[in-house]
């Protein structure tokens, strides 16, 4: 009698063991499709639910992450689904303590990096820059040749490196000379760094080999060292030396924010891609210099502030 009694508990504990099964995967299945439908995710996206466990900021709901992959490229992201699986939720979980945007900028070293603007000033624009890819080339312009007119005397522009190697074979080089030209001078090195966005054909040339083009860097670095008077000894052997150490952080570091593509553009930590318009350059400074509590410049020729 007590062995029967065993292996008729044993069947029930399986049965209930295969119907908790049946019921989690027709909930995930719910779930799946309710995400799929909401956030517009293609079939060729994987979109796998992870197991749940309590919520420790909200009663009745379990935590859930969802991971979504395509490929090697993964993403998580977590959601609420109620414990009677009939509502499930998005929340974004943020700590009201801490300025994410200062926290980005906290994580970016300028030091010995060139600047142009106004030195003090509170709002700082960081443009991870490739010196070869003409939307870089693009932004370069509307920035110095647009923008920075109304907005010159109070936001400071700092430029660091993140070259394409992949698709631009000398914007590596590039960046390491005009690296050596910042050691010693910021007017040689923004000199040189004007000159290459303007001119990037007058590196490239007509199928010029890439060994031809790289010298022509050099040249030019060493050109606009002389302009401005650095020690030639130092430049010339900086040059030839081209050491990644710097550039390998800058990528690094580029990276580590999210940055995979140029121009990316970080605005007292707000970031901005791509060779946008001057309008919507000018639009994230008005709102820097207002969160900072600086006056907004009125467009160039209105006369006063704003």
């Amino acid at each position: 009698m007590m062995k029967r009694t065993f292996v008729l508990a044993v069947l029930l504990c399986l049965g209930c063991s295969a119907q908790q099964s049946a019921d989690s995967k027709d909930l995930n299945r719910r779930m799946e499709r309710q995400i799929r439908a909401t956030y517009k995710i293609p079939g060729y996206v994987g979109v796998d639910i992870g197991p749940r466990s309590s919520s420790t900021d909200f009663a009745n709901y379990d935590k859930v992450t969802v991971t979504f992959s395509r490929g090697e490229s993964k993403q998580t992201h977590d959601f609420l689904v109620a414990k009677d699986g009939k509502s499930l939720l998005s929340v974004t979980k943020m700590d009201l303590e801490k300025d994410p945007f200062a926290e980005v900028m906290s994580k970016i070293d300028t030091t010995g990096r060139p600047w142009r603007g106004a030195k003090d000033a509170k709002v700082t624009v960081i443009v991870y820059d490739d010196f070869q890819c003409p939307f870089c080339t693009r932004m370069h312009q509307t920035l110095f040749n647009d923008v920075m007119k109304t907005y010159g005397d109070r936001v400071k522009v700092i430029y660091k490196d993140y070259p394409l190697f992949s698709i631009h074979p000398w914007a590596g080089r590039a960046a390491i000379n005009s690296t050596c030209l910042a050691d010693q001078s910021n007017g040689a090195y923004w000199d040189f760094a004007d000159y290459v966005h303007a001119n990037p054909k007058a590196v490239s040339g007509e199928k010029r080999p890439v060994e031809n083009q790289f010298a022509e860097l050099d040249r030019l670095t060493m050109e606009y060292g002389k302009k401005h008077s650095v020690d030639l000894a130092k430049l010339e052997q900086c040059v030839k030396a081209q050491s990644m150490t710097k550039l390998e952080a800058a990528v690094k570091e580029a990276e580590s924010l999210g940055v995979n593509s140029t121009p990316a553009m970080f605005i007292n930590g707000m970031k901005l891609e791509g060779a946008v318009p001057a309008a919507e350059f000018r639009s994230m400074l008005d709102q820097a210099l207002k969160d900072a509590g600086e006056p907004i410049p009125l467009q160039a020729g209105t006369g006063g502030q704003r």
